[in-house]
């Protein structure tokens, strides 16, 4: 073969290689839920690219995609109670990066700020909750001081990022402040139920007063309607004959008092 013609086929071969690799260079695709960063010999572009495919700037222009979505991460707090307990808060943190931020984010915390932003704000907004209530209230109201730190973290915060939640996994004490706790929820258990005793036999014993007034006034009603109404008896007695002769006659026999007869 012809040297001119091989060497034309070398250097054909060789152009389309590198064409081949300008084009790789010059494209990029970001992954859903995603923004890219556009980097440009050491300058951050301040316009992100969308997800999906995308030209550059080959070789000089590097993109780095950073996620818009949710993200949750763990960690751990120590805190202080206003009784001087020290308490390990071990906490879940719900967070993402808005789309408007993402440029920022990337430049100040290279696309992931929790490190260095997000921990250390939570964690003094704990602990300026939790420095105004004892040891035993945060035990019993996560729900209540975790709202409090919630908003604290996100005032801290600002717009730079969104805190979606914070869930208190769990509270360590130290063992004994958690036996005081214990024998104090005991006592407090054990008092109700006295209480509620208490309120019971004294329910029950109002309502043996009142029945026995209602009695007392019954039987007095009577006494009272007999000595006005001597007859009374008498009437009581044959309404509620059922047609049997009695078997039993007034004193004397003389029939003057009727009696109830006598069942067989």
């Amino acid at each position: 073969m012809d040297p001119k013609i091989q060497l034309k086929l070398i250097l054909t071969g060789a152009s389309i290689l590198v064409a081949g690799f300008i084009i790789m260079g010059s494209s990029f695709v970001i992954p859903p839920g995603h923004r890219g960063v556009l980097v440009t010999m050491g300058k951050v572009s301040q316009v992100f690219a969308p997800e999906g495919f995308g030209v550059k700037a080959p070789f000089i222009t590097s993109v780095i995609p950073v996620s818009i979505r949710q993200q949750t991460k763990t960690t751990e707090a120590d805190c202080y109670s206003s009784d001087l307990q020290q308490i390990q808060i071990e906490l879940r943190i719900l967070y993402r990066i808005p789309e408007g931020m993402v440029v920022r984010a990337f430049q100040d915390f290279s696309g992931d700020p929790f490190d260095s932003l997000i921990a250390p704000r939570v964690a003094e907004a704990l602990k300026e909750v939790t420095a105004l209530q004892s040891a035993e209230q945060i035990v019993k109201k996560r729900e209540e001081i975790k709202s409090k730190a919630l908003a604290a973290a996100k005032n801290k915060i600002g717009s730079l990022l969104v805190i979606e939640d914070i869930v208190i996994q769990n509270v360590s004490l130290s063992k004994e402040l958690e036996s005081a706790i214990e024998a104090k929820m005991v006592q407090e258990q054990e008092a109700a139920k006295a209480k509620f005793i208490q309120q019971k036999a004294e329910i029950e014993a109002n309502t043996a007063i009142i029945k026995a007034k209602g009695e007392a006034e019954a039987i007095r009603v009577r006494g009272k309607a007999l000595q006005e109404s001597p007859g009374l008896v008498q009437l009581q007695i044959v309404e509620k004959w059922n047609g049997v002769s009695p078997l039993v006659i007034g004193a004397g026999g003389s029939g003057a008092n009727i009696l109830l007869p006598i069942k067989q």
